[in-house]
């Protein structure tokens, strides 16, 4: 171990000498613990980190001077959609999905280092439950839709085939998460093929360019955004295991999605017959100042730009056929060849630039006392997983209906989006609508008929709750067989059980 007067020289260099000011006051196990998390630092990286987060945060707030005139819709050529297709297409492109998961080709992995701390809860969110009749966290749901996809492969290729799951954790939730998978015998995946790995966290800095100390004894750390992806496959030799397995093309999601479908087959053979080496699903944004970034081109490169960067004047832009210009959201929903995410990993990521967070980061002040902020007082610097479209050679877009697959939980129950209460809506509103299109029929209490809308009202419940396992259907497929002229009253719960209950007997 360093010792302290190594890391005092050091911290001297990066210009940070006080991270040591309560040494005298410190006992052996937390003055060990200190130099163990100090000495990893290198004075030269933390001197320019500091630098940068105290200069981007001085930045003027809005759109950077010049974006506009630089910014230009994605071409035609490099889009695609899953709703504005014909069928024959979207069969090929599923078609070749398959092909690829029956091939074991295809690995998807979750992104799931951030705190759950908007939600309001101090555990991962995907051991969050939205309030499904069923109970099932969006681990468990994100664990039973990769067997449901293996499975439907496997029968088409009359084949066994695997999708591993790489799940990229952070020091907050690496713990917690492993132990939840144990606890729930892994959702009954095989744990060999679920791969946990941690990224890299960075120090969180006032805005004087300053590391923060959050006890007398501790930096105060935050992990470095979901684009720490490219770090941190190099750090545990991720794409070494891809490669060991013959994975060759990588779906990456983040945790919160409940509408998340993971290994699209659809996506998946889209992109690979496509030729791309990176691919990102957007949605038709709702209004030109919703809060997501636009996948666009900027001097002719694929990029997403953040919301905060595009003037009003720019996000109410229309095109010809009186859409939004800019109406590609995006939603954290990725393709990546594994030979792209070997060049960025080895040779781009230097180049990507952070970004700046601005939160409320408790402390120790100069006697020692624990503060708790009330307004943001740090800055966290962050790497997003998008910011590499910049390097790819063949970059697609797909285009998803919302209400099928972008469902986000962010916030707690009082806010009026991206809730748990707008999560569960969006997941039984799309399982009524799967049942009613295999042909079933709601009663209401009384013996009658539910009106079929093929929307729910407005913040509202569907006429009927119906919640159908990924066990049973991936994306609807194949409800016929258990649901087709049959009556049920409200609440239906198909899971694997009720659909064998439910298959017509063979004569």
């Amino acid at each position: 171990m360093a010792s302290e007067r190594d890391v005092r020289a050091r911290l001297q260099r990066a210009g940070q000498e006080h991270l040591l000011r309560f040494w005298a006051e410190l006992a052996p196990e937390p003055r060990a613990a200190l130099l163990a998390e100090l000495a990893p630092l290198e004075p030269e990286a933390l001197r320019e980190h500091c630098r940068r987060a105290a200069e981007a945060c001085a930045r003027p707030p809005g759109p950077p001077p010049g974006l506009a005139a630089r910014l230009r819709p994605l071409p035609p050529e490099r889009l695609g959609s899953a709703s504005r297709s014909d069928p024959k297409t979207r069969r090929r492109w599923e078609e070749e999905g398959f092909r690829q998961i029956a091939l074991n080709k295809v690995a998807v992995l979750l992104l799931a280092g951030g705190q759950g701390t908007r939600l309001g809860v101090t555990y991962p969110k995907g051991m969050y439950r939205v309030g499904l009749p069923s109970r099932k966290t969006l681990y468990q749901l994100q664990a039973e839709r990769i067997r449901r996809v293996e499975q439907l492969a496997g029968e088409r290729h009359g084949t066994r085939c695997t999708v591993p799951w790489y799940v990229m954790t952070s020091e907050f939730t690496l713990g917690p998460t492993a132990e939840f998978f144990r606890e729930h015998n892994f959702f009954h995946l095989d744990p060999a093929n679920v791969v946990m790995f941690e990224q890299r966290l960075l120090p969180a800095v006032t805005f004087d360019g300053k590391v923060i100390l959050e006890r007398k004894d501790k930096v105060a750390m935050a992990p470095d955004g979901n684009g720490g992806l490219y770090c941190a496959l190099e750090d545990h030799k991720i794409l070494e295991d891809m490669e060991r397995r013959g994975v060759e093309f990588v779906h990456v999601y983040c945790v919160d999605n409940i509408l998340v479908r993971l290994a699209d087959p659809v996506f998946i053979g889209f992109c690979v017959l496509r030729g791309a080496d990176c691919g990102a699903k957007v949605v038709e944004k709702a209004y030109p100042e919703e809060p997501v970034g636009v996948v666009c081109q900027v001097d002719g490169v694929p990029q997403v730009v953040e919301y905060s960067e595009i003037s009003p004047e720019t996000a109410q832009l229309r095109a010809p056929d009186g859409g939004l210009l800019y109406n590609a959201g995006n939603i954290c929903n990725h393709f990546f060849t594994r030979g792209f995410l070997q060049a960025v990993a080895r040779e781009f990521e230097p180049l990507l630039k952070p970004h700046v967070a601005v939160k409320k980061v408790p402390y120790v002040d100069e006697e020692g006392n624990l503060v708790k902020p009330l307004k943001p007082n740090g800055i966290k610097m962050e790497k997003f997983v998008f910011d590499v479209f910049q390097f790819a050679e063949n970059f697609v877009a797909f285009e998803v209906l919302r209400e099928e697959e972008f469902s986000p939980l962010k916030n707690a129950d009082l806010a009026d989006r991206d809730s748990p209460c707008t999560a569960r809506r969006a997941l039984l509103a799309q399982h009524y609508r799967w049942a009613l299109r295999a042909g079933a029929r709601f009663l209401d209490a009384h013996g009658a008929w539910l009106p079929e809308l093929p929307c729910s009202p407005p913040n509202g419940d569907p006429p009927a709750i119906c919640e159908i396992s990924p066990l049973v259907s991936y994306s609807g497929e194949g409800l016929e067989a258990y649901l087709q002229g049959r009556e049920f009253q409200s609440p239906l719960i198909l899971d694997e059980d009720q659909a064998r209950e439910l298959q017509p007997q063979e004569p």
